[in-house]
């Protein structure tokens, strides 16, 4: 297991919250594909930039791409697209914290797809820390709300749970498909096979969003190119975290790098009060809390 994997989920977790805080901030003047398609389009430049700067900088040539490669790629664009328009859907029925902390149920969906299809095991502690964030977030997902039975089985049967159970789903799904698609590149380090999966994987999602787009909602292009801007900076985040979450996955099972990733519900809820101006209450403190604490615990089972 390459060590880089530690600091590469943290950095995944900062960046991809800060990312979704603007992307928000967007659904103001964008529509749903709207808001995803900037994720993609503008987020591709960068990503190609730091690809081209990698490779260069190691004298390294571009591996051979062959057709597991682009299907495994082509699983991932599509998975991860479908994620980040479930993601945020969840977001105009109940919050932006809300939203993303039902989709992190996503390090839980991930333990057990790798578990059951490619044979990771994780170590006890580190299913104990899985059991803590999931325990945490669903905490988030019900802040303001009583924790009987009851109220969790009715806030588990509404829009928002539902949309983001979905979204951890599909990011799950992509996660998998991702990581596979790195191991398919010969010849390149680490990072290099994430960052020329992470271009592969963005150029796809740009061509399938922007010919959805086109066929459906030709408006919201043009909004996309008056929002450049705002989008650029999604873009580059979106690039940024990425870029760490592809380096992840290539170094550490995926499971794991997903528990740490829970660390980004710590971020979400420092910009959705600092920057969203939306109240923390004490349920979301106790949330953080066990959120934390399964970070730590899966940590410690390394």
């Amino acid at each position: 297991m390459n060590p880089i994997w530690l600091p590469a989920s943290l950095f995944g977790g900062l960046f991809q919250a800060w990312r979704t805080a603007l992307q928000q901030r967007l659904r103001a003047e964008l529509s749903v594909s709207g808001a995803g398609l900037v994720r993609y389009l503008y987020g591709l430049p960068f990503a190609l930039a730091f690809a081209v700067a990698w490779l260069g900088a190691r004298h390294a040539a571009l591996p051979p791409l062959g057709l597991a490669f682009a299907g495994l790629s082509a699983v991932g664009a599509v998975t991860q697209m479908a994620g980040t328009i479930l993601l945020i859907t969840a977001f105009g029925h109940r919050g932006f914290v809300v939203g993303t902390a039902f989709s992190k149920t996503e390090a839980v969906q991930a333990a057990l797809v790798t578990a059951l299809f490619l044979g990771e095991q994780l170590p006890l502690l580190a299913w104990a820390g899985i059991v803590a964030g999931v325990a945490g977030v669903l905490i988030l997902a019900l802040a303001g709300r009583g924790l009987t039975l009851r109220e969790i089985a009715g806030s588990l049967g509404q829009p928002a749970a539902l949309f983001g159970l979905g979204a951890g789903s599909m990011f799950a799904c992509a996660a998998v498909a991702i990581k596979l698609a790195t191991t398919e590149l010969q010849g390149v380090d680490t990072v290099g096979s994430a960052l020329v999966t992470l271009v592969v994987v963005m150029a796809m999602q740009s061509a399938l969003h922007l010919a959805w787009i086109i066929a459906r909602d030709r408006d919201t292009l043009a909004a996309v190119g008056r929002t450049w801007r705002s989008s650029a900076q999604v873009g580059l985040l979106s690039a940024l975290g990425s870029a760490c979450w592809y380096t992840g996955f290539a170094a550490a099972p995926a499971a794991l790098v997903r528990v740490v990733g829970q660390v980004e519900v710590v971020f979400t809820i420092a910009f959705a009060h600092f920057y969203l101006r939306e109240p923390v209450r004490w349920h979301e403190t106790l949330g953080l809390l066990l959120v934390v604490g399964g970070v730590i615990l899966a940590l410690l089972s390394t």
